[in-house]
């Protein structure tokens, strides 16, 4: 997968579940509880020693699923990463390096931004997509709008850090967002309980509100 064809997967799915995995025995039934929900994808962030393995086993055991490595800061994560099967690759901030090794790998990358010099940075380095990050805390809309009218589409962004099902539709609705993260998906709350019907549902919630947003 390329980096333009990790953007029209996203472009496509709308929604990216966050999740921080408390132990890789929750990484089956959590795939499992996505696909079901209608939301194929997974960005496993390395926060915990589950990361890895968790990866490994999503790709294992669900292959329709789409799997991502999140807050990946050095070249020795991307390694783990790309290792353990992730098919793209997304930090919290550019790292000129982070994202160069992850050519050389030949993984895609979404780095996160939250200024013009950021976005221009990403555009210098060919990339489709940059992670909007923290987007409430950042700014929110304001700050979106304001830092993508000047690049007239040539970036898409996945807001990321704050969303909640409150929110999503206002975000989806931007032409310039290509899909938003969710971080209350799939809490490690929610993981540690084995609360997999709640994570169906706020799942499938997404899911609904994705559809209904037009860009």
């Amino acid at each position: 997968m390329n980096p333009h064809e990790l953007l029209d997967e996203l472009r496509r799915i709308r929604v990216v579940p966050v999740v921080t995995l408390p132990h890789v025995r929750h990484a089956d039934p959590l795939g499992e509880t996505l696909l079901e929900a209608g939301l194929p994808v997974a960005e496993v962030t390395f926060r915990t020693p589950a990361a890895a393995d968790g990866i490994a086993t999503l790709r294992a055991r669900h292959p329709g699923l789409l799997v991502g490595a999140g807050t990946v800061l050095d070249r020795a994560t991307v390694d783990r990463a790309r290792d353990a099967g992730a098919q793209f690759v997304v930090a919290p901030g550019f790292n000129p390096d982070v994202v160069d090794y992850c050519h050389e790998r030949e993984i895609p990358v979404v780095p996160g931004v939250n200024s013009p010099t950021g976005v221009e940075a990403a555009l210098a380095k060919g990339l489709p997509l940059v992670k909007y990050f923290p987007a409430e805390a950042a700014g929110g809309l304001r700050l979106l709008d304001a830092m993508a009218a000047p690049y007239g589409g040539e970036m898409a962004f996945m807001p990321t850090g704050g969303l909640t099902p409150h929110n999503l539709s206002d975000y989806l609705s931007r032409p310039q967002v290509a899909a938003c993260g969710g971080t209350w998906i799939a809490t490690a709350a929610l993981l540690t309980e084995g609360a997999y019907e709640a994570i169906g549902r706020n799942a499938r919630r997404a899911v609904e509100i994705a559809t209904a947003a037009t860009p």
